[in-house]
């Protein structure tokens, strides 16, 4: 794909990864009390807000704040760097791995303003599941970049797209003179 429509679907991923979590967090923080559970859909989903000093699943929580501020703010500013910059300027990404990294950028931007604006910690307020087959609270920048990442497992590991088959060279002509 051109640099000029990439650039425009990076930027409409970003843009709308970042937006829709940071409103579905900020009306979750103003409707949602900590600490009490509303219920939609039979219990399939729940509405719990939690704010994560960690990563996915609250890993890291208990890690002191300095090392949790390295990890999950330094580095994953680092990262999302450098997904944006492949997801742009690599030349031979296929059209679904740059989305795939947009997505992932998405997602690690929204939560970094979280992590930024509200002293190393991120809302959540998702949780799905049946009965109690639950997953753990997340958010939508989370779905972003597992969106990402399940993009780039099903298209592969390589990073160039598929090169299009070579026809076979021409027979050898015979000659019938001597």
């Amino acid at each position: 794909m051109r640099s000029i429509p990439r650039f425009i679907v990076v930027m409409l991923t970003l843009f709308c990864c970042v937006g829709c979590d940071q409103v579905s967090k900020s009306a979750a923080r103003s409707m949602l009390h900590s600490g009490v559970t509303e219920s939609l859909f039979a219990d399939s989903l729940r509405l719990q807000l939690t704010e994560n000093p960690g990563s996915f699943l609250s890993l890291g929580a208990s890690l002191p704040e300095h090392l949790r501020f390295t990890l999950f703010t330094a580095a994953v500013g680092v990262i999302v760097a450098g997904l944006l910059c492949a997801a742009l300027f690599s030349r031979r990404l296929s059209t679904a791995r740059f989305v795939a990294l947009a997505l992932l950028a998405g997602g690690g931007i929204s939560n970094l303003i979280d992590r930024l604006l509200y002293d190393g910690r991120v809302t959540d307020f998702l949780n799905v599941g049946i009965g109690s087959l639950r997953t753990g609270i997340f958010n939508l920048a989370d779905m972003a970049v597992m969106a990402g990442a399940l993009l780039l497992i099903l298209k592969g590991r390589g990073s160039a797209s598929t090169p299009a088959p070579t026809p076979p060279p021409p027979p050898p002509t015979v000659s019938s003179r001597p």
